[in-house]
């Protein structure tokens, strides 16, 4: 089977977050189940500036938008088994940032995407690779299954070609004013309540929802979530009309990328068996945050965007409280501007009580989740959470809300039976998170358990195998059943 992932984002040349990490796994699985894997992505500046050697591939491709007419570059990389091709146009991608600032999102997101998914359509048919499966993720590639099926429809390219949408994060949807939808391309037909329209904007991911053959989340408990006002986003309905198209999934890890006992970018290595090289992470750690060293102290952390839906309105009011109780939190990430503001305040208020890295750094990430005590996941709604995944395998032991994967991930730990691998609480307020991690911290002191609990989410199988398997069911079930519009 010939799969073509199409995403903004891949590690390691782009990411924000767990959309990265899913494509830097998930298509080498597909790969190694024996199947021929693409990827497209844009070329941001990031991706040269990491030091990659991109090959120019073919002719450039010339995208209309609206009444102007853009043009674009491919370039590829081969990578182990994957062929990585990225979509290049210095305007639109030669930015510092993905999709916007602190500020807010780059005004023209709808010309620049649009762009990227036109042209990867184009470069398929340049390229001749013919897809059994076109594997799309998230709205930034939400008109490739509307191309295929309207403006792509008669072209005996793509006969044969199916679509599979993965919806990482319903709340982001790549919503843009009326004026857009002569810059997609797409007939006026589209801008409908039925298709793209979405409260009087076009929306990219709507038109991934509606015409891509299935659809999946990224794990069973954010699929049932997703068709409920609660979690809907505005979309339940679109959602619980395709229920019968719609799948969970759960992320899964790499193994190999996650791996305490060989991995070069921590200090100190380590196994289930044998904790002492953790002690080391977390003394480095604690040294490298300008926090006292003192293996006795909680050491809390926290790494993820900084903002509501990541639980930071319950996290940040706590901070008085842990610098009390004398424990350390240190923070890596960036997000709203308003939390980048009061967490420099706090910071700057108990330095020794909290270490704060207002930034996004791969290798700082690897050595918090191995020298931390406990992962923080307070998010107020969560469609995986591969940072619990994370932590685990480097025995580092998760504090997570009951919502989304979250619940598929993380099971509460009993110190009597020694069944579990975290701490979960329900309710939505700081004094609910508190209470946990106090909860936590008990355990914490008792060091027979504690490394109980380690050694329980240590061994904790997150790998992809399985989650690969029921893809490749999914892209054959897609070629058998495909959507009508």
């Amino acid at each position: 089977m010939d799969v073509v992932f199409v995403s903004s984002e891949m590690v390691p040349f782009a990411t924000t977050g767990g959309l990265g990490d899913v494509l830097g796994s998930l298509p080498k699985e597909i790969a190694k189940l024996g199947h021929r894997v693409s990827v497209f992505l844009p070329k941001y500046k990031r991706i040269t500036k990491k030091g990659f050697t991109l090959e120019p591939v073919g002719e450039k491709i010339h995208v209309p938008l609206g009444s102007e007419v853009e043009t674009a570059s491919i370039f590829s990389l081969k990578f182990g088994e994957l062929k990585i091709f990225f979509i290049g146009h210095n305007e639109y991608f030669d930015r510092d940032e993905l999709y916007g600032t602190p500020m807010g999102d780059y005004p023209d997101n709808d010309r620049r995407f649009t762009l990227f998914q036109r042209a990867t359509v184009e470069a398929l048919k340049r390229l001749k690779i013919k897809p059994d499966i076109v594997h799309c993720h998230d709205w930034q590639t939400g008109l490739i299954p509307v191309y295929l099926k309207t403006l792509y429809q008669g072209d005996p390219f793509f006969k044969k070609t199916k679509t599979l949408f993965t919806i990482h994060n319903l709340a982001y949807q790549g919503n843009f004013p009326p004026d857009s939808m002569p810059v997609t391309g797409l007939s006026w037909d589209e801008f409908r309540f039925e298709r793209l329209e979405f409260y009087g904007k076009v929306s990219f991911l709507k038109g991934g929802l509606v015409y891509s053959d299935a659809l999946t989340t990224v794990s069973e408990r954010y699929a049932e979530e997703i068709q409920t006002p609660g979690f809907g986003c505005g979309l339940e309905a679109v959602l619980a009309r395709r229920k019968g198209d719609l799948f969970g999934i759960v992320n899964g890890i790499d193994p190999s990328e996650w791996d305490p006992e060989h991995e070069k970018e921590i200090p100190a290595n380590f196994t289930a068996k044998d904790l002492e090289g953790k002690k080391l992470c977390k003394q480095a750690l604690q040294k490298e945050n300008h926090l006292k060293v003192d293996p006795k102290i909680p050491l809390f952390a926290f790494i993820g965007r900084l903002v509501d839906q990541k639980g930071l309105d319950i996290l940040a009011p706590i901070v008085e409280d842990m610098a009390k109780e004398n424990w350390q939190l240190i923070i890596l990430g960036t997000g709203a501007e308003e939390y980048h503001k009061a967490l420099r305040v706090l910071q700057k208020r108990h330095p020794e009580h909290l270490g704060l890295n207002i930034t996004f750094d791969d290798k700082m990430a690897k050595r918090i989740y191995a020298g931390a005590d406990l992962f923080l996941t307070p998010s107020r709604y969560e469609p995986c959470g591969l940072g619990p995944m994370f932590a685990l395998r480097l025995g580092t032991v998760p504090i997570v809300r009951e919502t989304g994967g979250l619940v598929d991930t993380v099971q509460e730990f009993n110190p009597k039976s020694g069944h579990g691998n975290g701490f979960v609480f329900s309710g939505y307020e700081s004094r609910d998170l508190l209470e946990t991690m106090r909860r936590a911290v008990s355990v914490y002191q008792n060091q027979k358990a504690w490394t109980k609990l380690i050694r329980n989410g240590m061994i904790c199988d997150f790998s992809w195998a399985k989650s690969a398997r029921r893809y490749i069911m999914l892209y054959e079930r897609a070629e058998r059943k495909s959507v009508k519009i």
